[in-house]
């Protein structure tokens, strides 16, 4: 990096832009480590059908599958529940249990929304591991 003067010693017309251009990378570099740090969007677990062996009914007893009907109506494993309670029937239930997983599965006719607002409600009452049930993933 050199030091340019002006014709004859006068006053010089060029911007020396040699300082902006470190100013930039340097900040480039910031940016580049702070983004992959921050998180993105939902994490989504979903089930995997085991085709080769029978479900185990124990293992049924254990699975919680949160339903929300066309209606918006919830319901816990087929028992009626209203958006207001849910939080403590998933807190009683998860209470006792070392696996906190629970599956969501939600009518296509009704907003994410609403999907969204029964997944926050179980991360709220201590739910780890939320999944979502399709209907592609229902039909196998």
């Amino acid at each position: 990096m050199a030091m340019a003067v002006g014709k004859k010693g006068g006053p010089m017309n060029d911007i020396n832009v040699t300082p902006l251009i470190d100013v930039l990378l340097v900040l480039l570099i910031i940016f580049m480590i702070i983004v992959p740090r921050t998180p993105h969007g939902l994490s989504a677990l979903v089930p995997q059908p085991n085709k080769n062996k029978k479900q185990n009914e124990a293992v049924l007893e254990r699975t919680v599958v949160v339903t929300i009907d066309a209606n918006q109506q919830v319901a816990i494993n087929q028992t009626p529940v209203s958006m207001q309670d849910l939080g403590n029937r998933l807190e009683n239930i998860f209470k006792t249990r070392n696996e906190r997983i629970m599956f969501v599965k939600g009518d296509p006719n009704i907003p994410f929304g609403t999907v969204a607002q029964v997944i926050d409600i179980a991360h709220g009452a201590g739910v780890d591991k939320i999944g979502l049930i399709t209907k592609q993933l229902e039909n196998q």
